[in-house]
């Protein structure tokens, strides 16, 4: 018959263990590098670049992140490709996100003084980006590295990376909304693409989230590249939902 002692070693135990994941996710480019990877899986060279860290900086983050179990590896000849365990890791990051900006002043005025003063108009919801998309009166533009977008995207979005914007401006139509999107509610890559396009004239406005929180939501995701002499990408569309 187990003792009160016994009962009280096995909770010890337990929390300990769970405490690991709190301990892999306690330093804030861990949890940036959580987020990277929610896009995808990628290379470690183009996650340091990501995360503006050194390679070697970015390896011992990962695995520290890799002993917690909450990042995979897979080899390429000599280059190792990281990637998120499972779904229920991209969910813990979204929830802990999500945590902290319910919690935190110091969130809520991050967002008003960089989100919310970017966008003239009200940002677009996955439902009505959803319709406008089908119906085909909207531009959806991906401004994520090229990586990312190959790795899963919004059915029929045009690829530009925030870096190549200026430059591919002419191939957009000025008669037509644009609609950014990036990797999530706190991506700042959406919110910089509305301001150079605007500054051109283009009426634009960014999705409320982004892409990992509409492949959750289990709306149609493409993978593939986009062909460079075509504004429409050559892509395989799956159903991530019921």
């Amino acid at each position: 018959m187990a003792t009160a002692s016994t009962g009280r070693l096995v909770k010890d135990e337990l929390y300990e263990q769970f405490a690991r994941i709190g301990k892999a996710a306690a330093h804030p480019k861990r949890i940036e590098l959580l987020d990277l990877l929610c896009q995808g899986e990628r290379s470690v060279e183009v996650i340091a670049d990501a995360a503006a860290m050194s390679v070697v900086n970015t390896s011992a983050h990962l695995r520290v992140l890799r002993e917690a179990r909450l990042v995979a590896t897979r080899k390429d000849g000599t280059r190792v490709f990281y990637r998120l365990a499972d779904d229920a890791v991209c969910e813990f990051f979204s929830a802990l996100r999500d945590l902290a900006g319910d919690r935190y002043a110091e969130v809520d005025r991050i967002v008003r003084d960089f989100f919310e003063a970017r966008d003239e108009l009200d940002p677009v919801n996955r439902d009505e980006l959803l319709r406008r998309a089908g119906e085909g009166d909207v531009i959806v533009l991906d401004v994520r590295p090229r990586e990312e977008y190959e790795s899963g995207h919004i059915p029929g979005a045009v690829s530009i990376p925030l870096a190549d914007l200026k430059g591919r401006m002419p191939e957009l139509r000025r008669d037509t909304e644009i609609v950014a999107y990036c990797r999530g509610s706190y991506c700042v890559l959406a919110p910089q693409a509305l301001e150079l396009l605007r500054k051109r004239g283009f009426t634009a406005r960014r999705l409320e989230d982004g892409f990992p929180e509409w492949r959750r939501a289990g709306l149609p995701v493409a993978t593939g590249r986009e062909p460079s002499t075509d504004r429409h990408p050559t892509s395989t569309t799956e159903m991530t939902g019921p």
